[in-house]
């Protein structure tokens, strides 16, 4: 592999990661698709180039050394070729024009350079939809973009069948307590209840300063 990342296939070049730069790779040519190897594992997927002298380039491979040399990126072929299919759109562009008009040029750049890393972890749908979002609320950072990338693959997630949903508050289980569990189990007590009459009497004799020894005895 080539110090520009890239390699040779049949008079075409493909791009394979940055952080590959000098190690050796195995090409696997198909009829509609070339796929590299480092070692046993795949670093890089690309549609079979037809013609001759042609490249293609990821702009994906590159990111990790653009983030160190961000006035690469302008004109960039692998900018180019994310254009011109679809994965860098204009939405791309006015979010890196104003990340640039607030930063400076270098910093916009490498705040884009971010935000491009995130598409490894999120779909290419949700991150427009967290550049549009962000650049509509002024917020020109990658975490910005993430926070709302992951706001509109919330908004995108389908509501749980009612089998999974879970019960209306009246048909939540309730605690029971043991203690009234055991005591309902008892059988009815008939007895009746205690009466305390007698002690009344005993009360009133003290309070009038009779003592009970004294009933019936005369001074």
């Amino acid at each position: 592999m080539d110090r520009h990342s890239q390699i040779s296939v049949r008079t075409n070049r493909y791009s394979v990661p940055v952080r590959l730069i000098g190690r050796r790779v195995r090409a696997v040519l198909h009829a509609s698709e070339l796929i590299v190897y480092d070692g046993r594992e795949e670093v890089a997927r690309h549609e079979r180039l037809k013609a001759k002298g042609q490249a293609r380039l990821l702009l994906d491979h590159y990111l990790e050394a653009l983030v160190r040399k961000p006035g690469a990126l302008p004109g960039a072929t692998a900018l180019e070729q994310a254009r011109a299919a679809g994965r860098f759109t204009p939405i791309h562009d006015a979010w890196w024009a104003a990340a640039c008009k607030a930063h400076g040029d270098s910093e916009g750049t490498k705040a884009l350079v971010a935000v491009l890393l995130l598409s490894r972890h999120m779909t290419h749908e949700h991150l427009v939809a967290g550049l549009a979002a962000a650049l509509c609320a002024g917020a020109l950072t990658a975490d910005a973009v993430a926070l709302e990338a992951r706001k509109a693959a919330e908004a995108e997630q389908p509501e749980p069948p009612p089998s999974q949903q879970p019960p209306a508050p009246s048909q939540q289980a309730t605690v029971t307590s043991l203690t009234a569990r055991r005591l309902a189990q008892l059988p009815p007590d008939t007895r009746p209840l205690p009466s305390v009459a007698v002690y009344d009497q005993l009360l009133r004799r003290r309070s009038s300063g009779q003592s009970p020894s004294s009933k019936g005895e005369t001074r």
